[in-house]
């Protein structure tokens, strides 16, 4: 849910964060969508794309 916060107060698409993150645009949807599990790895690259610490997209 934090996930999809921070990046609509961006006013990114799901396609934005991907490639800002490096990532697949169905991977950040499947993430969203909580169907696929996620590394810490790619948390750090979420995080680092929105600018904000990983502890942010972990809260409940």
């Amino acid at each position: 849910m934090n996930l999809v916060r921070l990046r609509r107060e961006k006013g990114w698409s799901q396609e934005d964060l991907a490639l800002e993150a490096g990532l697949h645009r169905t991977f950040v949807a499947h993430v969203e969508r909580q169907v696929r599990n996620i590394s810490i790895d790619n948390i750090e690259r979420l995080a680092h794309a929105l600018q904000v610490s990983i502890h942010s997209l972990l809260l409940p």
